[in-house]
């Protein structure tokens, strides 16, 4: 899931939709853990300084990391998974590989 940590802050915080937006620290020494598609489109990405993503992105919304808020969205989305196959690797909270050819559901009736 691309952007999961933003996502997740934009579903939690509506008034955060929309907006240019980064999870993580904005200062000397901050880094961007996730940056939203509208912070993107600034050249902001993660993994980038913060002083280096406010100076791409003036307006740059920093919110500090909830990792708990992230586990627990996470685990939803693999009960999804789980719907469909038994075979689900995860990866990370945000990745994870699904070996659907055998899957438990009917995904297209033709």
């Amino acid at each position: 899931m691309d952007a999961f940590y933003a996502s997740v802050e934009q579903l939690d915080n509506p008034e955060l939709r929309g907006k240019p937006l980064a999870v993580g620290g904005g200062g000397e020494r901050g880094v961007v853990s996730a940056a939203s598609y509208e912070a993107r489109k600034f050249g902001v990405r993660s993994a980038m300084s913060g002083v280096i993503a406010r100076r791409n992105c003036p307006h740059l919304i920093f919110v500090r990391p909830r990792f708990e808020r992230y586990t627990e969205i996470s685990k939803a989305i693999r009960k999804i998974f789980f719907e469909y196959t038994d075979l689900v690797e995860p990866l990370s909270l945000d990745e994870a590989y699904l070996d659907v050819t055998q899957n438990k559901k009917v995904l297209l009736q033709i």
